[in-house]
């Protein structure tokens, strides 16, 4: 069996499964890998992960940087943990659910987790995320597809697919700001820049559409809609595996 001190298991891995248990010769009154996690995590909240530094924290939980890398060894390492940390576990689906329901509520559960924490979609990551609470969203997606017909490895890759186009709809979510006032005046500007005679579908496109409705939450409407003919693809390709 793999182990942390083979270097088979990553840092990071090997501490969020708690088969390294870090900060053995670290103070042992004040200062724990939850505290260094919780704190990062409400750093990366108010001002984003390029806020996150060991030393940071170190100051916001009123220790010295040395004192935390007994905890986590490099920035990385914590890096690494954050990526699996912040997202929670996975929202709950009743067994028997009809698979449809239970996509949806799992895909829109990741959108709001990544929604809370904006700034989780900066972490860089340079390997498949191996840390509990992945595994814990992985089982949970998966288990959704327990009544169709698919085979395993086509579970996954749905899957896999699924949480591209969240993380994806987060990505835009996070960079198009739906309060900004510029969009009131976009279709107007559209009018005027746009030939539409060379671009008559775009403007028809766009000609009703009600920029500026302070009423309508665009990244929800846009999220569920892009989700809901995901869910229609997947519903034609199930079926196929059922005749």
């Amino acid at each position: 069996m793999a182990t942390p001190e083979d270097g088979a298991i990553p840092k990071a891995v090997a501490l969020l499964w708690g088969l390294d248990t870090g900060g053995e010769r670290g103070p042992k009154r004040g200062l724990s890998l939850d505290q260094i996690l919780e704190t990062a995590i409400e750093i990366g909240d108010g001002e984003g992960l390029a806020a996150i530094s060991m030393g940071r924290i170190a100051k916001q939980l009123g220790f010295t940087a040395m004192s935390l890398y007994r905890y986590v060894d490099s920035k990385q390492t914590l890096f690494e943990m954050l990526q699996d940390r912040v997202l929670g576990l996975p929202p709950e689906i009743v067994p028997g659910m009809p698979w449809r329901d239970g996509l949806r509520r799992w895909a829109q559960a990741e959108f709001a987790a990544i929604e809370a924490h904006r700034w989780w979609l900066d972490i860089p990551v340079h390997d498949p995320p191996m840390g509990p609470n992945n595994m814990a969203w992985l089982e949970a997606g998966l288990a959704t597809f327990d009544d169709t017909p698919l085979p395993p490895p086509l579970r996954m890759q749905l899957l896999m697919n699924m949480t591209f186009y969240v993380m994806g709809r987060a990505r835009v979510a996070r960079n198009i700001d739906p309060t900004d006032s510029s969009d009131d005046d976009f279709g107007a500007v559209l009018a005027t820049l746009i030939d539409p005679r060379r671009f008559p579908r775009v403007i028809a496109a766009f000609a009703d559409f009600p920029f500026g409705d302070d009423e309508i939450d665009w990244q929800k409407l846009d999220f569920d809609f892009g989700l809901e003919r995901m869910l229609d693809g997947y519903e034609n390709f199930i079926r196929s595996f059922e005749t």
